[in-house]
């Protein structure tokens, strides 16, 4: 069975039927902001590290497969409801079409002589994910219809998020104003930041609490909230805060109309954190108090005002996804070849550098199989990419190559994978993969090799993220290589050390207690 096809004169795969084998993913976001997204709008969306800075939540292994969570749309039309996407709601489309590009998803689908198109990028320079939603009237009458948004929020740290559900069901926090949802869950506590999800149209209602919207046994597939065609307009506390807006659309036939939501991510200074505080006196000695109803703290929303106003347009999105796209165009023209083949044009000449630079961005730290939890960036993994990219971006494949060196330790070896926030060694899965520092020395060779930048040697680099342990980027390398050929077995061979999944030389490990870990387990020597 045909699920799709290349289009490569668009430099896009298009799939034309929702029913895929498994869920087709994309990877939005080239900076600091992060998204998964499915050819059905599930996966979910972060900054920078997807365990510390987990924007919204996402169930893994879910049954049904992909509806887990997602940025999802529903379209209510006189009793009937359905989604663009197919999912979640899963009514049968009269059209769909997803067509994965650089950077970027558009998922169309139609029913019932209604066509809604959306859109999702991550713009250059920005820390939020753009959905740009069309719906059209494709039939000859008048059509009144309205269409519901849904993200469910993680609180942040996505391991706590799915396992501490004792503070978890008591400190979910939103605040509402016109039509944006924020989520500032611990922000008054001990955070600098809070997400956002806005749209730039007036709406009839809203949603921030999940049970309100789905019902208590309901699911993402027949929300209560969208089967009544009708709004809750709840104020989440504690429990599972969402964000969830409800926009009436009139549209006469042929008529076409666009929104643009937003899922945004805004740090404040601690010094800016408030727009006004309790018990805070303002500039003519007042407490500020006085203004913020019931009392409360009200958080600084200037930066986020900010971010929804620079795309308060079409037109302005529209820009953006045209500079989205000739910065890949850029990236991609770097290095070509024209064969007789095409399938060896299309993969050279887009797809495969295309998934260099996405493992650039997230190494193997966050998959539709790898939950973004249990690991950071692999030290010998973002190494090994490295001679994917650097031809592409070789400024920043010298950042990486100095984070790296970074957490090295001071006799040689190496941390197995750092966590991308802190940029600071992952001592929870330690060291001991003894095979790790060898790859800093063809990273540093292969840059050198593609730049002629022999200054890199000369950077003064910390070990252990420590600067007082600082050395030469050239030490770092030579520490390296003695570390493989001081760390000998019985035959003169280099030790392996801690195997890694794929190596499984210790599986057995020579433990006798249950689930000790064979790739962390300190073995004998030799």
């Amino acid at each position: 069975m045909k699920f799709g096809y290349f289009d490569d004169a668009n430099k896009e795969y298009v799939i034309t039927t929702p029913e895929t084998p498994y869920p087709w993913i994309n990877y939005l976001g080239s900076q600091a902001f992060f998204s998964l997204i499915s050819n059905t709008a599930g996966g979910y969306s972060f900054y920078k590290d997807a365990k510390p800075r987990r924007i919204t939540r996402f169930r893994y292994n879910n049954v049904p497969l992909d509806l887990g969570g997602g940025r999802y749309f529903y379209l209510y039309d006189d009793g009937d409801f359905w989604s663009p996407g197919y999912a979640p709601a899963k009514k049968e489309l009269d059209s769909y079409e997803c067509r994965h590009g650089m950077g970027y998803t558009k998922i169309k689908g139609s029913r019932n002589g209604i066509e809604t198109e959306v859109t999702f990028f991550v713009p250059q320079d920005y820390n939020g994910e753009v959905h740009k939603v069309t719906v059209k009237n494709t039939g000859s009458a008048k059509k009144n219809v309205k269409l519901f948004s849904f993200i469910e929020w993680c609180l942040w740290n996505a391991q706590d998020d799915s396992t501490n559900f004792q503070r978890n069901f008591s400190t979910g926090e939103v605040e509402i104003k016109g039509s944006v949802i924020y989520h500032k869950t611990e922000y008054k506590e001990r955070r600098d930041h809070y997400a956002f999800y806005s749209v730039n149209a007036p709406i009839a209602g809203f949603d921030s609490d999940r049970e309100t919207f789905i019902g208590t046994y309901g699911g993402f597939e027949s929300p209560k909230a969208v089967v009544a065609g009708q709004s809750g307009n709840s104020v989440a506390d504690g429990w599972s805060p969402i964000a969830s807006h409800c926009l009436e659309i009139a549209l006469e036939p042929g008529e076409a109309k666009d929104f643009v939501f937003i899922l945004g991510y805004v740090e404040n200074p601690v010094e800016e954190k408030w727009e006004w505080q309790v018990g805070t006196p303002d500039d003519n000695g007042l407490l500020m108090s006085a203004k913020a109803p019931n009392g409360t703290n009200i958080i600084n929303k200037k930066r986020a005002e900010e971010m929804i106003a620079k795309f308060a347009t079409t037109e302005a999105v529209d820009a953006a996804f045209e500079e989205l796209k000739e910065y890949w165009d850029k990236l991609l023209s770097k290095y070509t070849v024209q064969t007789a083949d095409e399938k060896v044009n299309r993969m050279v000449n887009i797809w495969n550098q295309y998934q260099c630079m996405v493992t650039f961005n997230l190494s193997r730290s966050a998959s539709y199989f790898e939950s973004g939890i249990g690991r950071g960036m692999g030290f010998r993994d973002s190494n090994q990419d490295l001679l994917g990219f650097v031809h592409q971006i070789p400024d920043r494949a010298r950042e990486r190559i100095i984070d790296l060196a970074s957490t090295q330790l001071p006799e040689g070896g190496a941390y197995h994978q750092y966590q991308t926030l802190t940029k600071k060694g992952n001592d929870e899965i330690g060291g001991n993969f003894n095979d790790d520092p060898l790859w800093l020395i063809l990273a540093v060779t292969s840059y050198i090799k593609e730049t002629g930048d022999y200054s890199i040697l000369d950077v003064m680099t910390p070990y252990d993220n420590k600067d007082e342990l600082a050395a030469p980027m050239a030490d770092h390398i030579k520490r390296s290589f003695d570390h493989v050929i001081n760390n000998l077995g019985p035959h003169g061979l280099p030790l392996i050390g801690r195997a890694d999944w794929n190596d499984c030389l210790n599986l057995n490990c020579f433990s006798t207690e249950s689930g000790e870990s064979f790739q962390t387990v300190t073995i004998n020597d030799g």
